[in-house]
């Protein structure tokens, strides 16, 4: 965001805008924007899981899918993969504090989409409505 003297913050003399394209910032909100990356957010910030548990509680996510997001969101620090040396393979995964400070703000989208879940109903079946008048 623009700071109170209306200029972009700067990380090592880079201009730090999300609207521009190449802005690393842009990257890292695709990622936080990302449908998978919000529900193993929500998902790890309840308790350290395994992959296999993540997988029944975020339905519909295929496992190469899940595998990309987890992957993607440690490479980011926001995720920790622990594996145990067991037979078989234990592997969990928990939020670091980057990722859990994330739980603030996706929390507060998921409760404007609960809140807001009326409204946007009523404008998608009027919108469909009006569209399917032309």
């Amino acid at each position: 965001m623009v700071s109170d003297s209306g200029e972009w913050p700067t990380l090592g003399g880079m201009v730090l805008n999300p609207y521009a394209k190449g802005c690393p910032t842009r990257r890292i909100l695709d990622r936080i924007g990302d449908r998978w990356t919000v529900l193993v957010i929500g998902a790890l910030g309840e308790r350290t899981c395994r992959f296999s548990e993540l997988a029944r509680r975020i339905e519909g996510v295929s496992q190469k899918m899940l595998t990309q997001t987890l992957r993607e969101l440690e490479r980011d620090g926001l995720v920790t993969r622990r594996a145990y040396p067991e037979v078989p393979l234990r592997v969990e995964y928990s939020l670091t504090e980057a990722g859990d400070s994330l739980r603030g703000p996706l929390k507060a989208l998921e409760q404007w989409s609960i809140t807001h879940l009326g409204g946007i109903m009523e404008a998608r079946a009027a919108y469909n409505d009006r569209a399917g008048d032309e």
